[in-house]
């Protein structure tokens, strides 16, 4: 598995690449933590993702949930078809904005 990692841009956007799965959100989790934090308004570029489970899914879940309880936007770009999947499976595609 590709470690996944978590990049910000010189815009201010945040880019994740690799393999989003049980074994690398945590890690993710735990650097958006730290890099994120106040920030009003994110933007999380997802083209460099090469696969995606729920664990996938859970951590944009988890990123939502912590802006709106910080009272910011964040908003997910360039999400692959099979984390788009997922979400819709779920019933999670709206409630993310995920196009």
């Amino acid at each position: 598995m590709t470690d996944a990692q978590l990049v910000e841009n010189e815009d201010g956007s945040w880019l994740l690449q690799g393999e989003l799965g049980f074994d690398s959100v945590l890690s993710v989790l735990q650097h958006a933590g730290v890099n994120m934090l106040g920030k009003s308004r994110l933007r999380v570029d997802l083209k460099g993702v090469t696969r995606a489970d729920s664990a996938g899914l859970a951590l944009l879940v988890e990123w939502l949930r912590e802006s709106e309880i910080a009272g910011n936007s964040i908003e997910f770009v360039n999400v692959p078809a099979q984390l788009l999947s997922i979400a819709r499976v779920c019933g999670l595609d709206d409630i993310l904005a995920l196009n």
